[in-house]
């Protein structure tokens, strides 16, 4: 699946590390990203229902939120984990041949 304005490895990213955290910006801290990149992409990634949000209605930081992957967002971080593994087994394969040669000069 193809993410408009912003590539698969972020989209990744973020699946990846949302429900590990409350707030956008512990992501955008961790990933070394602005708040509103984390955020534009969390937004899309609702909007494909890839992830919902419940807001801790009982905390008193009301910034604070759960982010949950549904069951199609699972089938998505999956989809766009096994294809970063074909790209860095391709990218390993490649730099392999690359050694092989210089090796053989």
């Amino acid at each position: 699946m193809s993410h408009p304005n912003f590539p698969e490895s972020e989209a990744l990213a973020i699946l990846r590390k949302v429900e590990d955290h409350e707030s956008q910006k512990s992501i955008s801290t961790e990933l070394g990203w602005s708040i509103g990149k984390v955020n534009y992409i969390i937004k899309a990634l609702i909007d494909k229902g890839f992830i919902k949000i419940e807001n801790f209605s009982n905390a008193n930081d009301k910034h604070k939120y759960r982010y949950l992957l549904t069951k199609k967002g699972i089938e998505e971080k999956i989809s766009l984990t096994e294809r970063f593994i074909e790209r860095k087994k391709a990218e390993y394969d490649e730099l392999v041949s690359e050694l092989e040669r210089m090796k053989a000069k």
